[in-house]
């Protein structure tokens, strides 16, 4: 009886597709002749939702940070003092470095950090910022406002050689 029933309702069905089939194909083809092509339709954009993980980090920064101006309208700020402290923080390019202490033989404080590349290098007459990652010069002949006046870098051998 199950069979029965699932046979008439197949025929019914393919009977019904056959009778309709037909004239949409023909209704379609004469359309198409005769109608004028439709203009492309524009693709539809689909806004996506930001990702955090993707977006830059933007540190903020630090309070009580020096400016240092450099050649071609660069900057970065510092905290910390060069002359007593062993780590100084180093804001460039919207990021927080915290640089440690590198000991030097020709008297130059260095302040570098293997892990972000970033290598801070300060003489009596000014301070420069490079890159290890790409092995460039980030920054050039950057000086705070006292020493654009003619002091020289608050540096740790500058300070020994004041107390000498």
């Amino acid at each position: 009886m199950k069979k029965l029933l699932i046979a008439t309702v197949i025929g019914a069905l393919s009977s019904t597709l056959l009778v309709t089939a037909p004239s949409a194909f023909a209704q379609s083809s004469t359309t198409t002749t005769h109608a004028k092509p439709k203009a492309p339709q524009p693709k539809r954009l689909i806004k996506r939702k930001p990702n955090p993980a993707k977006e830059a980090k933007v540190d903020p920064v630090p309070e009580g940070a020096e400016k240092w101006s450099c050649n071609e309208g660069l900057s970065f700020e510092m905290k910390g003092d060069m002359k007593r402290d062993q780590i100084v923080t180093v804001h460039w390019g919207n990021k927080n470095y915290n640089l440690p202490r590198e000991t030097t033989t020709t008297g130059a404080d260095r302040f570098h950090d293997a892990a972000s590349g970033m290598d801070l290098v300060v003489i009596p007459t000014k301070a420069m910022l490079f890159s290890d990652k790409d092995s460039s010069r980030l920054a050039d002949e950057c000086k705070t406002a006292a020493m654009t006046e003619g002091a020289p870098a608050p540096t740790q051998s500058n300070a020994i050689n004041k107390a000498q």
